[in-house]
């Protein structure tokens, strides 16, 4: 929610404020079992409020005919599309794994399940490590008595901005980050916090989220894909029409 009240603040002294969000697919557990859907229910209850507020926001500013609340937040997943394999399918003893074998031979794709906690700020400011990035994990709050100590390197790295800004540490790392998931660079992607950056970003995770719904198999573009949502100009989320299930 901090980040939805950042980017009103943003909207409301016209200024531009770009936030990518990459989570899983789906949480641990069977996608269909009464647990992991109740996490989605709650997960896309969050989004669907997130998006509402800064879509009251781009209406107060007047900016409601030229942008859209996915111009300023978005969440993506990763996943991966294979061609087809022409290989005799292997050969196991066990059913269970016969049947999960064969389906990912039938369908040839694979959700990227994304465990990694990591924030990079402005391309000065990095959190790396496994700890949650919400208050009780970087406060060191206790939790039943117990302390969060799950692993943490934070680094605050202000430079210069140099002409050349492949010097500085953090914006490398995050340039290494985009050109592995989105399999392209761009000159756009120098500057994440613009438009035109957003909208490059969500064309090719669009692309690839249509590929990896799509009845052909065929290779991605990378492993970024928007999250199967749907957001309005006013911020109502529902879900994308264009999804399958496997």
């Amino acid at each position: 929610m901090e980040l939805a009240l950042k980017i009103c603040s943003k909207i409301s002294a016209y200024e531009h404020f770009c936030v990518y969000i990459v989570i899983p697919m789906w949480p641990e557990g069977v996608p269909s079992s009464a647990a992991v859907q109740e996490i989605l229910f709650w997960q896309g209850q969050t989004m669907s409020m997130m998006y509402q507020i800064i879509g009251q926001a781009i209406n107060k500013a007047g900016l409601a005919d030229t942008h859209h609340p996915q111009d300023y937040l978005n969440f993506y997943c990763l996943g991966k599309c294979e061609s087809s394999s022409t290989e005799s399918p292997l050969q196991t003893c066990n059913s269970s794994e016969n049947r999960a074998l064969g389906l990912a031979q039938k369908y040839c794709r694979f959700m990227m399940y994304v465990h990694a906690k990591g924030m990079i700020v402005d391309d000065e400011y990095v959190l790396m490590g496994s700890a949650n990035i919400n208050q009780r994990s970087l406060d060191g709050s206790t939790f039943k008595g117990y302390r969060d100590c799950h692993g943490r390197l934070s680094a605050n790295i202000h430079m210069v901005r140099e002409e050349d800004s492949s010097l500085q540490p953090v914006y490398g790392y995050r340039m290494s980050l985009w050109a592995e998931h989105l399999g392209v660079l761009e000159d756009c992607f120098c500057q994440p916090e613009t438009l035109e950056c957003m909208r490059k970003v969500n064309s090719i995770a669009k692309t690839n989220w249509q590929i990896y719904a799509a009845e052909e198999h065929k290779e991605m573009t990378g492993h970024l894909m928007q999250y199967p949502i749907q957001v309005n100009k006013d911020g109502k989320v529902t879900t994308l029409l264009s999804r399958r299930r496997w």
